[in-house]
């Protein structure tokens, strides 16, 4: 009866056993497979929330299978105290030890709402946007000029959410000047600025910046950015250049910046006043002149006055010979790489074809005619 007994037992043992040893292998299939999620979600979670907390808001938003296996999960792989507070993108069929990567790997938030700070040429612009988990694309919610217009309530109520999102979005060919002053009015960031950068030393891009930092600080970050494209391009730079620091170079690239805002015209652009260099030509560049009518600070709103354009200054490149100064704004990273690699073009002149982009021509009899052409455009577009 006894050896019954023991048979018995042991059979009852061997069952349980591999019915843990099953569930156990459900549980990891179950834990790496991909989610029930259908569409992406934007998963916020707050500071103090605990894991269990984001398992129960998970399972109830149908992102996991079962809420005791995703805790199973986090306690196994040994993230149960690392988790991020901030908004986080789960996208759809993401599995359970996909989701517990994303909430516990740190960073910047993956969605939700933010405030972008746009820094541009001729204006400056807060943008209120949230990201659309379905689409993956911000959804503007709200925009105005910091200078002219009124604040919108929903930037207010926006500012006061503890897990929104900043940024400064900076464009391409803005001064130093423009950058400081737009700073100033941003109310997420505090200190005074010690001293105005120098010209061209601030990299065009989008910084997402913390409340409550200092501007200084936002400065310094935007400086060594542009040193780091400038050392590399330099180290990349093309043979036989006009010009023999990347000091120099960066002012050449300014003037590729505010020349052209077509992509592919940069370098063609930077091969004329490379030409130009060579030859011992004045480079005959607007972009400087206005520059040293304006010092940086804002745009001129006219044409050129005769008399601007004879007046000898460190920037009037129709009477100087060589480059400026100084660079004449911040370029982007494609100025600052056209102008140590410009094109090999035989091209000496540019003007205006009414497109949007310029005529290129390597003759003085050429560019007559392009001249021509383009005040043949202006002349139709002033009678429409």
């Amino acid at each position: 009866m006894w050896r019954n007994v023991a048979s018995n037992g042991l059979t009852f043992l061997v069952v349980i056993v591999f019915l843990v040893g099953g569930m156990i292998a459900w549980g990891k299939t179950k834990y790496v497979a991909p989610g029930p999620l259908t569409q992406a979600i934007c998963l916020k979670v707050d500071r103090g929330t605990s894991m269990r907390k984001v398992s129960a808001d998970l399972a109830e938003r149908g992102a996991i299978y079962n809420g005791a296996i995703f805790n199973i999960g986090v306690e196994y792989s040994g993230k149960k105290n690392h988790l991020k507070a901030g908004a986080f993108l789960v996208p759809e069929q993401a599995s359970m030890r996909d989701i517990i990567d994303i909430v516990t790997r740190g960073g910047q938030s993956t969605c939700g709402t933010e405030i972008v700070y746009r820094i541009g040429v001729r204006r400056s612009q807060v943008q209120v946007r949230a990201l659309d988990p379905a689409t993956n694309r911000y959804v503007e919610k709200a925009s105005f000029n910091p200078s002219e217009d009124a604040v919108p309530a929903i930037y207010t109520s926006t500012r006061n959410e503890a897990d929104v999102r900043y940024r400064i979005a900076m464009a391409e060919g803005v001064t130093s000047w423009q950058v400081v002053e737009a700073l100033k009015t941003m109310d997420f960031i505090k200190g005074e600025v010690a001293e105005l950068p120098p010209e061209g030393m601030l990299a065009p891009d989008s910084y997402e910046v913390k409340a409550g930092s200092d501007r200084n600080a936002v400065l310094q970050r935007m400086q060594a950015a542009q040193m780091a494209i400038l050392d590399k391009a330099w180290a990349n730079r093309a043979a036989n250049l006009p010009f023999d620091t990347k000091e120099e170079a960066l002012v050449l690239a300014s003037i590729v910046e505010k020349e052209t805002g077509v992509a592919r015209e940069r370098r063609q652009v930077a091969s004329v006043f490379v030409n130009r260099l060579k030859q011992g030509m004045k480079l005959q560049t607007d972009p400087a002149v206005i520059y040293g009518v304006t010092k940086g600070q804002g745009i001129l709103g006219r044409g050129l006055r005769r008399s601007e354009l004879r007046r000898e200054t460190p920037y009037n490149t129709y009477v100087i010979a060589g480059l400026p100064p100084t660079p004449i704004a911040n370029p982007g990273r494609a100025a600052i790489e056209a102008a140590v690699n410009p094109d090999s073009t035989d091209y000496i002149f540019f003007v205006a074809d009414g497109t949007g982009g310029h005529a290129f021509a390597k003759t003085l009899r050429e560019h007559n005619a392009n001249v021509a052409k383009w005040r043949a455009h202006e002349a139709a577009q002033g009678n429409n």
